[in-house]
């Protein structure tokens, strides 16, 4: 059985009239990937027409063999080099684009922007760019095209590429590269081109090669929403499909957002000779815990390590379809996965018409086809990950009353009202921590980094993040807390009470401060020097004498940390 072929899908973008169909007609023809008789046929009908003969016509003939299972208002075209098959994506214009990028029906991992070298950059290029940063797509090649209509001038080039990159930059799209081409003439398409020997950068086949595959969905991190759940004999049976990772008997696990941790007992399966150990992303399947939890649909399962974001408030983008406007205030319901709760927009950040991209930032509602970037509450805590983290866990679609009227990709996690620090919570008891931040190594700047931790309430009950990426604690340790004279106590990973300093006696076990750094205490007389010396005075010596930083924690290096 034969390795299957990577596969890469990009996005190609441009003004109607700088010669996208064009670059991509060429891309089809250069790499041999057209229907046998393709050519011959649209030259005949160019000559019976009276017309020239284009590359961009053979998009029509090439199409005509893809027409199954192509989307709405989008077609893909497909075209292979000696690395990858490629699909590129390409879509009649603005509000279709958006439409199925955000809604799923389509999706991109790069983009080629494509500009003409004699009319320059125009308002619908930026456009364009500022699409490619409201999606997210990252990696970027922008092609000037028709370089032969400007005598092949690298100064008129540079004079656009550097405008074009002033421009993206304010969108934090950062182009991998500007390449000259001239697509009716096949010049830096697939071969380098003599009348462009002052570039020495890639061809756009050498370029796409250049584009790096995202992890598959196997590769991420586990996502397994619970469709349902079955009772047999004995076992309960949680159902659904894995959207993203992999899963195997014995793991330990989380259910968000409950926060409850179990191991997977069993794999289920019809018959015996079907029984497997690992199950992984795109899977329908059936588990069993060791322990019974009332488990219920829209929950979701994941290894305790790499957690989804768990929140009632968060930032997203949306596309409105629905013939009554997006309105504050308004209940609507969101479909997440398996996850169907109550919404609201609670704020109107501004507002973009699809068709222009003209943005409105003091607007109060969006109408059909409107992209609103928007900050909605849900009635409850739902999980969910940033679009640009894992599309099938960052992305919903609205319904309202009966009908869904708009689809959308998360953007992050928004500010919660009165939520501002992490901390441990008993009663009208609350102890600030910064126990689970990270700490890492900048090698690009050369300097210790922490990074802050999305800001949680833990109250009595619930389990806390005691295996970090640079921390690792035991299931049971006491976070004392001498700035707040109190005590906070974990058990079996869970948090069981907060209690006053004075009440606190030492239990032989694990002991760290508000930050994480390990307390050398072996005894109870050791708890009452510390505290006592803390009393008098807090400086370096009292630091180095109790607090040990490496006991639990580590440095791990990074350079993206900003």
């Amino acid at each position: 059985m034969g390795k299957t072929r990577e596969q890469l899908r990009i996005v190609a973008v441009g003004h109607v009239d700088h010669g996208k169909s064009t670059v991509i007609g060429r891309l089809l023809y250069d790499t041999k990937s057209l229907p046998e008789g393709a050519i011959d046929k649209v030259k005949r009908i160019a000559k019976e027409t009276g017309k020239p003969f284009e590359y961009a016509y053979l998009l029509d003939a090439f199409e005509e063999e893809q027409k199954q299972g192509i989307t709405i208002d989008t077609t893909s075209l497909q075209f292979h080099t000696d690395k990858r098959d490629y699909v590129i994506i390409d879509a009649p214009g603005h509000v279709e684009f958006l439409k199925n990028m955000i809604t799923g029906a389509a999706s991109a991992e790069a983009a080629l922007l494509i500009i003409d070298a004699k009319e320059g950059i125009q308002e619908q290029s930026k456009r364009h760019g500022y699409i490619l940063s409201l999606l997210g797509i990252k990696q970027v090649y922008v092609l000037v095209n028709k370089m032969d209509l400007i005598d092949y001038s690298q100064e008129k080039f540079n004079v656009i590429k550097n405008e074009m990159n002033k421009f993206l930059k304010n969108l934090k799209v950062h182009p991998i590269g500007y390449i000259p081409i001239s697509a009716f003439y096949g010049e830096n398409i697939t071969t380098k081109s003599e009348k462009l020997s002052w570039y020495n950068g890639e061809t756009v086949l050498e370029a796409l090669d250049l584009f790096t595959q995202e992890d598959g969905l196997e590769a991420k991190p586990l996502r397994f929403p619970i469709q349902d759940v079955y009772k047999f004999d004995d076992r309960r049976i949680i159902a659904g499909r894995i959207e993203a990772g992999s899963l195997k008997i014995g793991d330990e696990i989380l259910i968000s957002p409950s926060n409850r941790t179990t191991k997977v007992k069993s794999i289920e399966a019809f018959v015996e000779k079907d029984k497997v150990n690992k199950v992984s992303a795109g899977m329908s399947v059936g588990i069993t815990f060791e322990d019974e939890f009332f488990n219920k649909r829209g929950e979701i399962i994941s290894h305790i390590k790499n957690a989804p974001i768990v929140s009632d408030l968060f930032n997203t983008n949306i596309f409105w379809m629905g013939k009554n406007s997006l309105v504050k205030g308004k209940k609507y319901k969101i479909k997440l996965v398996t996850q169907e709760v109550e919404c609201e927009v609670v704020s109107f950040n501004k507002v973009i018409d699809a068709s222009t991209l003209g943005t409105y930032k003091n607007a109060l509602e969006a109408k059909t086809n409107d992209v609103a970037d928007v900050t909605i509450r849900v009635k409850e805590k739902i999980c969910f990950d940033k679009f640009a983290d894992n599309q099938n866990t960052g992305r919903f679609v609205i319904v309202d009353g009966y009908d869904v009227s708009g689809g959308g990709i998360i953007a992050g996690v928004a500010e919660s009202d009165g939520v501002i620090e992490t901390s441990f919570n008993f009663e009208e008891v609350k102890l600030p921590i910064n126990c689970f931040d990270e700490y890492y190594f900048d090698i690009n700047a050369l300097e210790i980094k922490k990074e802050l931790i999305k800001a949680t309430q833990y109250k009595v009950g619930d389990n806390v993040p005691f295996l970090g990426e640079s921390y690792e604690y035991t299931k049971d340790f006491d976070v004392i807390a001498l700035n707040s004279s109190l005590v906070a106590k974990i058990r079996n990973g869970k948090l069981i009470g907060v209690i006053a300093v004075k009440n606190y006696s030492y239990e032989s076990i694990t002991t760290i401060n508000e930050k994480g750094f390990g307390i050398k205490l072996t005894s109870q007389k050791d708890l009452s020097s510390y505290i006592n010396e803390y009393k008098k005075v807090m400086n370096e010596n009292f630091a180095n004498k109790w607090l040990d930083f490496t006991k639990y924690r580590t440095i791990k290096f990074t350079d993206s940390i900003e």
